[in-house]
């Protein structure tokens, strides 16, 4: 049996575990759990196609960059039922600061300007960005509707809107770069991010990999916060109602009544 074949095999059987312990302990995961595991086999197989032809033709990385935005905005808007046009607002808080930051890396130097460097970087921060935002997102959300008499009280008291809401912008924001900043506390002594390892087992140098990698991880520290906060302040938006008053998203997204 080839390696190839071992390694999904290995794969295929830590997808069950999950897919199989969700199930048992009833957390309505079993189902989200293999359908991810499949879309992760199909997607990856086919990537691993269109990325040959995007480095053969580099006009193609455009195109593919694209794709990864809209695709990095349904994932995102899927979670945010919520708002009006979940895949609108998570496009918007994760495209800017992801997009914007490849370029920065590009212009500066710090990765050369070909479709080989190009879309790996654009896909981390993207992935990253979208990461932050969902976060972000749901637990704002969920603290507008919690929180609400909290928040009239603010509001009774004379304070506005944005002051009101504030409390629970800054609880989403800070649990949206969790996972960002322990990565960034922990590296080197928990993780050995993929960027790091994939460059070491490419033939550069463990300096070369390690001044890579925190150039990607510090800049993965500015896209996610710049993402959670256009995050929070578009569910901000949408909680917002004229009349200086505050009306919690429906959970379905649909456009309040009255």
């Amino acid at each position: 049996m080839s390696d190839g074949v071992v390694q999904i095999l290995v794969a295929v059987a830590f997808a069950a575990v999950a897919a199989g312990l969700a199930i048992r302990l009833r957390l309505g995961l079993g189902r989200e759990i293999v359908v991810a595991a499949v879309r992760a086999v199909v997607q990856l197989a086919l990537v691993g196609a269109v990325i040959a032809a995007v480095f053969r033709f580099p006009a193609l990385s455009v195109a593919f960059v694209a794709a990864m935005v809209v695709a990095s905005a349904l994932t995102a808007g899927s979670r945010l039922r919520g708002l009006r046009r979940p895949r609108l607002g998570a496009a918007v808080a994760i495209a800017p600061p992801a997009l914007v930051a490849t370029g920065v890396l590009v212009l500066t130097g710090a990765f050369d300007a070909t479709p080989r460097a190009i879309v790996p970087t654009a896909g981390i921060l993207l992935g990253g960005a979208m990461a932050a935002a969902t976060l972000t997102g749901r637990r704002m959300l969920e603290g507008v509707r919690d929180e609400l008499d909290a928040i009239e009280t603010r509001l009774a008291l004379g304070d506005d809107v944005r002051t009101a809401l504030a409390p629970v912008l800054r609880t989403a924001v800070v649990t949206g770069l969790v996972p960002a900043i322990d990565q960034t506390r922990s590296v080197g002594l928990v993780t050995l991010p993929g960027t790091f390892v994939g460059l070491v087992l490419g033939g550069a140098s463990p300096a070369e990999a390690a001044r890579t990698q925190l150039v990607v991880l510090l800049a993965l520290l500015l896209v996610e916060l710049v993402a959670a906060l256009l995050m929070a302040e578009a569910v901000s938006r949408a909680a917002t109602a004229p009349g200086e008053r505050v009306v919690p998203p429906p959970p379905d997204g649909r456009p309040r009544r009255g």
